[in-house]
């Protein structure tokens, strides 16, 4: 798989990544851990290099099970950690004071077993801490070795700038999708201004952009998505509008939807790496085949016309959510 670089430090990633949230947090029941770590480990063996994980998810095992998968080829991947989480939990609120930071670098250290975290996020920008003394923080671990480079999740433009000016940003971790295009208005021209590596979660919607989900789809009762407004019955419904004319798209390409969105973000700009996620390898080995695809214009333009004439029904997240993005 052909690489690309995040920033101007000299981060190298895979062209494709992997998501590993969902092997044990927020899509239903958590994956056994055997199963996780061996398609973790498939992806390296398929040239993913590139793997993100976050202290929240689980919380904690997820980069349990990303340590012991990666250790035998922990000096030919790149990993991904985050934090600014209240006790590593979403719904207690955030928390990225300089103390906490320093205490979650060396928590993630020993569980991802090994001695640097090569790019270490801010979760969400925590508004009672200034992005200087977050960002400053980042820059007294990368001088000590324990982070090679610095990444923000969800942030603003004016907190991306800031944090930039102390301490240079290899990388903003955000939603984008072909159903969620808000990042393209100030974001994405900011990261291309300043040289910073754009990463989107999500890139299959959720698993909706894979077509595989309906509106008849059962949720496991612990599935994130049932509390997501773009996940409602009747929104599914009317998003399905979207799938049926990307299948035409991808059936003329002799690809898959989700290969479609994949490719199609990765013809957006050189340096955005999506990293999408899966608990099943015949999907893994969908996804990373889609760093082969290339759009033709005229697939570039009929997807543009899709989206221009499809509105897509229902908010990303639950308002408790949604304000934490964007700040």
């Amino acid at each position: 798989m052909e690489t690309r670089q995040l920033g101007n430090g000299g981060l190298q990633v895979s062209a494709i990544g992997f998501g590993c949230m969902g092997l044990s947090f927020g899509y239903g029941q958590s994956l056994e851990k055997r199963s996780a770590v061996s398609i973790i480990r498939a992806a390296v063996e398929q040239g993913v290099t590139f793997f993100d994980t976050a202290e929240a998810y689980g919380p904690f095992v997820n980069e349990e099970l990303v340590g012991e998968a990666l250790a035998p080829v922990r000096d030919q991947v790149i990993i991904a950690t985050k934090f600014g989480f209240r006790d590593a939990n979403p719904p207690s609120g955030v928390d990225s004071r300089p103390e906490r930071i320093r205490a979650v670098a060396d928590a993630s250290l020993r569980r991802l077993r090994t001695d640097h975290i090569d790019l270490f996020y801010q979760h969400r920008v925590d508004p009672e801490i200034p992005m200087e003394d977050v960002a400053g923080t980042v820059r007294d671990l990368i001088h000590t070795g324990k982070v090679r480079h610095f990444g923000l999740s969800e942030a603003g433009v004016q907190s991306i700038r800031r944090a930039h000016a102390v301490q240079p940003v290899a990388a903003l971790q955000s939603e984008y999708s072909l159903w969620w295009r808000e990042p393209e208005a100030q974001v994405l021209p900011v990261c291309e201004q300043l040289g910073i590596g754009f990463v989107p979660f999500s890139p299959l919607g959720k698993g909706f952009l894979t077509g595989k989900i309906d509106a008849g789809t059962p949720f496991a009762a612990n599935d994130f998505r049932n509390i997501v407004p773009r996940f409602s019955t009747e929104n599914r419904q009317a998003n399905r509008e979207l799938i049926d004319r990307l299948e035409s798209i991808a059936k003329a390409s002799g690809a898959t939807v989700a290969q479609i969105a994949l490719a199609w973000l990765l013809s957006r700009n050189p340096w955005i790496v999506p990293i999408p996620g899966t608990t099943k390898l015949e999907r893994l080995t969908e996804n990373n085949h889609a760093a082969a695809l290339q759009l033709r214009p005229a697939d570039l333009q009929q997807i543009e016309a899709a989206l221009a004439e499809v509105s897509i029904q229902g908010e990303r997240y639950p308002p408790q959510f949604a304000a934490m993005a964007g700040r």
